[in-house]
């Protein structure tokens, strides 16, 4: 008897970490090719499973591709959570998640080319996630707090929707991403740099500061 529970925990520890695999090189292919370029024996020839596996596991290359979205978005939230943003004061708080926002979509450029050809698509895929909208509570539940407190600080002025702070914050370092090669052949700036980063960062969080302090 245990030697058969230990058999089929094993078989479910093996089918998570091949998912885990899938979604790993998946996300790469999407975020490169995008959902029309992409393709699905690329991805099994790369893993170490099948292509008849990964269509076993999410249907199509279309349920895998929502799989890979949903996946991006669970990663950068469930590392938010880990900020601890409760324990500093307000502005020290905001501070720290603008530069989160801001070193990990840097750090994550598949993520931002994800959601990039996801909006090409106008959102069509995602919208038939249903976790997408409770994956994202916590990011919203973030700011709300934050911002929440610093108004009863009186340090935050108070005609301000989290949403919509939530989304400019969003803004300035996803375009620090998305069109950082564009904006440095057009300009002949060069972006990417350490330095260059850390004065864009600094610059991004005291204007997303600037604009919510009283």
């Amino acid at each position: 008897m245990n030697e058969l529970v230990q058999t089929k925990e094993k078989r479910s520890y093996d089918a998570e970490l091949s998912m885990a695999d899938i979604l790993a090189v998946a996300t790469a292919e999407f975020a490169d090719k995008g959902l029309a370029g992409a393709r699905i024996d690329a991805i099994a020839a790369a893993t170490r499973t099948s292509k008849r596996m990964i269509y076993y596991h999410y249907g199509s290359k279309e349920g895998l591709y929502l799989a890979v979205l949903e996946e991006s978005y669970r990663r950068i939230r469930e590392i938010e959570t880990r900020l601890n943003l409760e324990d500093l004061a307000p502005e020290d708080a905001l501070r720290k998640l603008v530069a989160f926002t801001f070193d990990y979509q840097h750090e994550n450029e598949d993520f931002i080319r994800l959601v990039m050809n996801e909006n090409m698509h106008r959102g069509q895929y995602l919208a038939q996630s249903k976790t997408i909208h409770a994956l994202n509570v916590p990011a919203i539940a973030a700011v709300r707090s934050v911002y929440e407190r610093g108004v009863k600080a009186k340090v935050f002025r108070q005609d301000i929707d989290p949403i919509d702070l939530h989304m400019s914050i969003s803004a300035l370092c996803f375009f620090n991403v998305a069109n950082r090669h564009t904006f440095a052949l057009v300009f002949g700036q060069k972006l990417d740099s350490p330095a260059a980063l850390r004065t864009r960062r600094d610059s991004i969080v005291e204007m997303i500061v600037r604009f919510v302090r009283k």
